[in-house]
């Protein structure tokens, strides 16, 4: 079947915003005594903060409210959204496809957070459908964000392409039985921390 729609990620995707969002969990997780270090951060790509926090919580032992340290944590990254930017190879293919296919984004982020960014790099408007952490019970690497995002096109699942930066969004992905295209291969993520 021919390709009608692309799904988009946002964070790392559209959006350079990894390191930015490395360092507001840092600066969160700090104040508690948690450990995240920057690889890990990234292989959680795709999680919802408060999954994450409830994760980290539990293996370390140190008791926490996951809900609420994510609104911290996300709070720290709004404060920081002016050094976000796009990924420009990402938007090229958003915009060359624009009008011709339909658009969505599939995000593990919260609704507040990926529409600012979108807002942001100035592309909110060009998609029929955002899907966030809040639309699905399940999140990457099961595929409901990304079905759910065909659902709302009214496209079937096997004419979606993802646009991903994250092996969680990639699995995702195929569990959904769409295509996919991993963003890492176009431009190198920056990073806070050097190995």
């Amino acid at each position: 079947m021919d390709i009608q729609a692309l799904i988009f990620d946002c964070d790392g995707t559209l959006t350079d915003s990894m390191p930015v969002h490395y360092l507001a969990w840092r600066a969160t997780l700090s104040r508690y005594g948690v450990a995240l270090d920057e690889d890990r951060f990234y292989a959680l790509g795709g999680m919802p903060t408060d999954k994450i926090v409830a994760m980290l919580a539990a293996e370390q032992g140190i008791p926490l409210d996951p809900v609420a340290i994510a609104q911290e944590k996300e709070a720290d990254f709004l404060r920081s959204l002016h050094l976000i930017e796009p990924i420009a190879p990402v938007i090229g293919a958003l915009h060359a496809h624009r009008g011709r296919l339909k658009l969505a984004v599939a995000s593990g982020g919260w609704r507040n957070v990926v529409e600012r960014q979108l807002r942001q790099i100035g592309i909110f408007d060009h998609f029929a459908a955002i899907v966030t952490a809040e639309d699905t019970e399940r999140h990457k690497p099961e595929p409901d964000v990304f079905l759910e995002a065909a659902r709302r096109l009214d496209i079937p699942a096997v004419a979606c392409r993802v646009y991903e930066d994250s092996d969680l969004g990639i699995e995702a992905a195929r569990r959904a039985g769409m295509t996919w295209v991993d963003v890492r291969l176009w431009y190198t993520p920056r990073r806070v921390t050097t190995s």
